[in-house]
């Protein structure tokens, strides 16, 4: 492998954020993580020709190739940023991102699923009620913007300006307690809303069906609840979608903790 961390090819490399190693600090992945991904697109990258090197004339590794699409895409630096810090051109940068996309997109989308077997499900309702103390709980669900450059004089961008007038696109995720994807939801124009998105997505209407998140069970105090995720007040109160609760003080109210789900404090 040609890249290393502070190696002398890459004058410009920072120095690693503190309590990171190196590895981590640059690409923001562990070494274990990365020698992962790389056997997943490694045989995808190499079906494909191109000749790919650095400004002093060395040919670029699978592991170089891989490395500069990672840091490309955990840091959203541009492409000539990106090209300057591993020096090498920035449609070099370009290319080698897509391809490595495009391996992820086949080689990788195995990973991007929700929970298939009991099993799974009764540990993520047990990680998640020891991490917050919500009982069933079966995933997060939150929505971030994905900045975009369009041409300010078309009028059909209107619709791609966000709340803060930048052209956007949205990508909503569903996690598990380990922050790892469950469900993603991204395409729409940066002008709707979170629970615009989530009820246009192929898992709200299985919700609604109860072909997901349908299992029911009764807590201590007799209440029936069924399995549910959560999201923050861009989000609307759903019998599988549990929000904050913005009401009087538990005791005030009347309201038994149950009922309450302990949402005041999420």
């Amino acid at each position: 492998m040609r890249f290393k961390i502070h190696d002398s090819c890459f004058p410009g490399f920072p120095p690693p954020l503190k309590g990171l190693d190196s590895f981590k600090s640059t690409l923001g992945i562990s070494r274990k993580t990365f020698d992962y991904v790389h056997l997943l697109v490694k045989d995808n990258v190499m079906s494909k020709t191109g000749n790919f090197v650095f400004s002093n004339g060395v040919s670029l590794s699978i592991d170089d190739q891989v490395a500069i699409a990672l840091r490309r895409l955990s840091t959203g630096d541009s492409l000539i940023t990106t090209g300057d810090f591993f020096s090498v051109g920035h449609s070099m940068v370009f290319q080698l991102t897509w391809r490595f996309i495009e391996a992820m997109e086949e080689r990788a989308l195995h990973h991007l699923k929700w929970p298939s077997s009991e099993e799974q499900i009764q540990s993520i309702k047990s990680k998640f009620e020891k991490l917050s103390g919500l009982p069933y709980c079966c995933g997060a669900v939150d929505l971030t913007h994905i900045v975009m450059n369009l041409p300010t004089a078309d009028p059909n961008t209107v619709p791609w300006v966000d709340e803060h007038e930048r052209y956007s696109m949205v990508l909503q995720a569903i996690v598990d307690p380990e922050m790892r994807f469950l469900d993603i939801v991204t395409g729409w124009p940066g002008r709707m809303n979170e629970y615009m998105v989530f009820k246009s997505s192929c898992f709200d209407q299985l919700c609604e069906n109860e072909e997901l998140l349908g299992e029911e069970s009764t807590l201590a105090d007799g209440t029936s609840l069924r399995e549910y995720i959560v999201g923050d007040s861009g989000y609307r109160l759903l019998p599988y979608l549990i929000t904050p609760y913005h009401g009087k003080e538990v005791a005030e109210s009347g309201m038994s903790q149950s009922n309450v789900m302990g949402l005041q404090s999420w």
